[in-house]
């Protein structure tokens, strides 16, 4: 057998197997395993709330004269911002296909070096140009990331947990998001260090902090379930089998035997064309949902990830030193939402808590949007009514990740998260920062109140989507939610 470093070790065709790896990974109990699994790959989400934070609070310095670039607040929220999600649009379609193509393992480690690379450039930025262009960059490997993170965590976490850890996984964005806020206050205090200092050195602590993770992940195995797909049934066969005493001796007893096999056809990709029929011609309504859900969370997130700094320094008279503060508060209601709210998601049910979570934060935005019209809010009162609304809007985010990987075959399931994340991300997440910019910029209350109803008519909408179109994918395992693609109907006779 090649070796597993090849980009070219799956052969084209390599028969029909059939394997109870799927079962015995999801009866498995939670056991130490699972938490590297969850360490490894789950800290880099709060790299990337550090990361998106800072920018969101250091838009008002990095204005300022004497900060080193030659740029405006509302080009920091507005085009860079785009440029990040653009090319984290990108970046989930180049790097998806390469996950399902060539592994998780390889391109979850490809994808955090790219975006490590990108952040250390951003520090040393020295023109507005030089700025953008390592924000696109730094999006690009942040957009691969979720393709092959999301894909590897549903195919690894047994089918009783995977809800709750998914969205949580998800949801430690907003301790990242936490982190950069208080950061933020120490680093843009230029009683500590210089306007053209501190800013950088908060890209740079990302850094530092991402090459920790970077040797965390080393010990991140690849998917057994995609092994066994790409010809590999061997080495799938060999990491469960560890992973089960590994198990077995923690616990202190044997595991349950596992029920149920499949058989497949083995193969080495999935071409565009079958994805696309697989995902509108065979599951339209699955795709109607994604789209829905993607479009709803990406045009709120990130038009208030990127503006409420912003929003604080122009109509509240917040000064820039001091935005952390309040992100850090609404930052964590956002990481509660998750936290409190994930058990559900696997008890009560997705359908009622996919529909829930976008409606009462669609409505509460709503609410919101109103009282900040009339001029009723302070800055601490915003803040209040923004953690309300993103406790349960930040779950009902997280789920759109889960449920674009669990409800599509296995064989496509990173370009299904990468081209629904793109699409969605590209309608809301691009276009959203670029109108939020441009309203909030004008100092006109109206004129945010109508970016902010904007985004929970489209949280609304989302929900009554998932109301009727929500697939009840709780503690089913991947394969029975979405048959794979490759399977293959065991023999009347009995033989493989």
């Amino acid at each position: 057998m090649a070796s597993d470093s090849s980009p070219v070790a799956v052969p084209a065709t390599t028969g029909t197997v059939t394997t109870a790896v799927p079962a015995r990974l999801d009866r498995l109990p939670w056991s130490r395993w699972h938490w590297m699994i969850v360490i490894g790959l789950g800290t880099v989400w709060i790299l990337d709330g550090l990361e998106v934070t800072i920018v969101g609070n250091v838009a008002g310095r990095l204005a300022e004269e004497g900060s080193g670039l030659d740029i405006t607040a509302a080009q920091v929220t507005g085009v860079a911002a785009a440029l990040y999600v653009a090319g984290a649009c990108l970046g989930a379609l180049f790097f998806g296909w390469l996950t399902d193509r060539y592994g998780r393992k390889r391109l979850f480690m490809v994808t955090l070096v790219v975006y490590l690379g990108a952040t250390a450039m951003t520090a040393l930025s020295f023109e507005s140009w030089w700025f953008f262009l390592f924000r696109f960059l730094t999006g690009f490997g942040i957009g691969g990331e979720y393709a092959a993170i999301n894909s590897a965590i549903d195919e690894l976490i047994p089918s009783l947990y995977r809800g709750r850890v998914d969205l949580i996984i998800n949801g430690s964005y907003w301790l990242g998001a936490i982190g950069g806020a208080l950061l933020s206050v120490v680093m843009l205090d230029t009683d500590i260090f210089p306007e053209n200092l501190g800013w950088r050195l908060s890209f740079a602590l990302g850094v530092v902090l991402g090459l920790a993770v970077l040797l965390v992940r080393r010990h991140v195995p690849e998917s057994p379930r995609w092994q066994f797909i790409h010809g590999r049934e061997e080495d799938a066969e060999e990491l469960v089998s560890s992973v089960e005493e590994r198990i077995e001796r923690e616990k202190g007893e044997p595991l349950p035997p596992p029920t149920g096999e499949i058989t497949i056809h083995q193969r080495k990709s999935v071409g565009f064309g079958l994805i696309a029929r697989t995902v509108f011609g065979r599951y339209p309504r699955r795709a109607v949902l994604g789209l829905a859900l993607f479009i709803g969370q990406a045009f709120l997130y990130n038009a208030v990830t990127f503006g409420f700094g912003t929003i604080l320094t122009t109509f509240f008279d917040v000064p820039t030193g001091s935005t952390g503060y309040y992100f850090a508060v609404i930052a964590a209601g956002n990481f509660l939402g998750p936290l409190l709210l994930g058990k559900l998601f696997d008890t009560v049910g997705r359908r009622i808590m996919i529909s829930s979570t976008y409606l009462l934060s669609g409505v509460l935005l709503f609410g919101t949007a109103w009282l900040f019209d009339q001029g009723s809010l302070t800055a601490t009162t915003m803040t209040a009514c923004w953690c309300v609304v993103l406790f349960f809007a930040s779950a009902g985010a997280s789920s759109a990740y889960l449920t674009v990987s669990e409800v599509f075959p296995m064989e496509t399931r990173a370009m299904a998260i990468a081209f629904f994340y793109a699409l969605g991300t590209a309608a809301g997440g691009i276009s959203g920062p670029l109108i939020f910019a441009d309203l909030t910029s004008s100092g006109v209350v109206g004129d945010t109140a109508l970016a902010f109803r904007i985004g929970a008519a489209l949280m609304c909408a989302a929900g009554l989507v998932a109301a009727f179109l929500a697939v009840k994918a709780e503690r089913r395992s991947l394969e029975d939610i979405a048959e794979p693609l490759s399977v293959a109907k065991p023999d009347p006779a009995g033989s493989r």
